[in-house]
């Protein structure tokens, strides 16, 4: 788990090994059953999470409808980020798509890394921006892009998800309507089917 971990930092800064150890020492292997919550509605999140095995989904109610915002597999991190940073109730349910695991670490224990290295509080901020600008550029994408353009690029880049997560989920998340995220589907198989 430490050597996944140590890969995932090092795509965002060098990190000395006392520094990796001081975090090493501080993180959490956390395991997760399918359709089992990480935090529910109404809870404080504690957790900052990075996907090892499995998949998970971050979604809100309106009304009855699930409104799919995030899915983090592999090498994603994922919480109920508002609640996180703020400590108030969260308004997301984080669940496990599959059995899921995942390396954790607590709110407490990542201040106190950030207060003892100025190494990993440079970290904990690249993390961020790189975090808070794919979220910004999935936000313009939903606006700019068509039903069927958002569809391809989600396919370009995640074809693996088709086979892992349930459709209404990819629909939800795509702000699709199920039958036309399926029409796509069954369109974007026959096209593979005559381009052969």
């Amino acid at each position: 788990m430490h050597d996944i971990l140590k890969k995932y930092l090092s795509k965002y800064i060098s990190l000395s090994d006392e520094d990796f150890n001081s975090i090493a020492v501080l993180i959490e292997i956390r395991k997760f059953e399918k359709k089992q919550k990480l935090i529910s509605s109404g809870e404080t999140e504690n957790y900052l999470n990075l996907v090892v095995k499995g998949l998970v989904r971050k979604y809100f109610l309106k009304g009855r409808e699930e409104k799919v915002t995030y899915i983090a597999k592999e090498n994603h991190l994922i919480n109920s980020a508002a609640s996180f940073l703020s400590g108030s109730p969260s308004i997301y349910f984080v669940e496990a798509i599959e059995p899921t695991t995942v390396i954790s670490i607590t709110k407490n224990n990542l201040e106190k890394l950030y207060d003892s290295s100025h190494t990993i509080e440079r970290l904990g901020r690249i993390i961020l921006t790189a975090l808070y600008t794919q979220k910004e550029k999935q936000e313009y994408d939903q606006i700019r892009l068509t039903i069927r353009e958002r569809f391809i690029q989600f396919m370009k880049n995640n074809s693996d998800l088709l086979q892992r997560v349930p459709q209404k989920h990819l629909a939800s998340y795509l702000n699709i309507k199920p039958e036309t995220f399926s029409r796509m589907k069954h369109l974007m198989r026959k096209k593979r089917v005559t381009d052969e």
